[in-house]
């Protein structure tokens, strides 16, 4: 007697990936069309995967390149144009055979997936650190400055030194570890990519706690950056100790 389809589903589901082509074998000539449906599904499923991971490997190119360097280290900021809130910086050293499926640039994801993702960041890298500079600190050095003093306390962060840093487009100054400058690297380096991705989502919360204290000007949907309603309130209400001076004074008197 053959087993049910419920039975079979059940054996795809707890089948490891490198089962799966026994069980297409094993179930590969019954004839009954919800069979059929989940021996498809999976292989999709396989396809799928195959791609995403053919993609990783391209976005591992920097971090082959660099093999020899046991400790490898991705740069990124996160808050450079908003009105309010920290410019906020992450730094990620990951082993060199990590997978972190769908791993990419913070803005490729939803808040969602981001969320999965720094989890899983956060557990299998050797080292992560962030990096804030307050609103005022911006004011009083500029906003590139602060984006680059960020980045330097995000690496100061990290328990594992680092011996390379890629960075996403920058070389930071007063910093004497290497440095590799990548032009869009959140898209091309996956340590790049997680540095995005922890310093979005650790921005995000931030402003989602600061839209709890200071309710009116939308921060948890606009994270500070400049939308109709969030000017709207700034011109009503005024603004508030997390708005950077330097960046509203074409809206407000400061």
């Amino acid at each position: 007697m053959s087993n049910s389809i419920s039975e079979i589903k059940w054996e795809f589901e707890r089948a490891k990936e490198k089962e799966l082509h026994t069980l297409y074998e094993k179930y590969g000539e019954d004839t009954r069309n919800g069979v059929q449906n989940l021996i498809a599904r999976y292989k999709k499923q396989e396809e799928k995967l195959k791609k995403e991971r053919q993609r990783l490997e391209q976005m591992r190119e920097y971090e082959k390149k660099y093999t020899q360097y046991a400790y490898i280290c991705g740069i990124d900021e996160v808050g450079r144009g908003p009105l309010a809130g920290p410019v906020v910086a992450g730094a990620v050293i990951l082993p060199h055979d990590c997978e972190i499926l769908y791993l990419n640039d913070s803005k490729k994801l939803t808040a969602k997936k981001r969320e999965e993702l720094y989890d899983e960041i956060m557990n299998k890298a050797i080292a992560t650190g962030i990096g804030m500079v307050s609103p005022a600190r911006i004011d009083e050095i500029n906003i590139l400055q602060a984006t680059y003093e960020a980045m330097r306390i995000a690496v100061q962060e990290l328990r594992t030194a680092p011996e390379l840093l890629l960075n996403d487009a920058v070389t930071i100054p007063g910093i004497t570890i290497r440095q590799v400058p990548i032009i869009k690297g959140d898209a091309k380096s996956v340590s790049i990519a997680a540095a995005s991705i922890i310093a979005k989502v650790t921005r995000d919360r931030l402003m989602a706690e600061y839209d709890e204290i200071l309710p009116d000007y939308g921060f948890a949907e606009n994270k500070g950056y400049g939308s109709a309603a969030h000017i709207e309130a700034l011109k009503k209400k005024g603004p508030t100790p997390i708005h950077r001076r330097s960046f509203i004074k074409n809206f407000v008197s400061v």
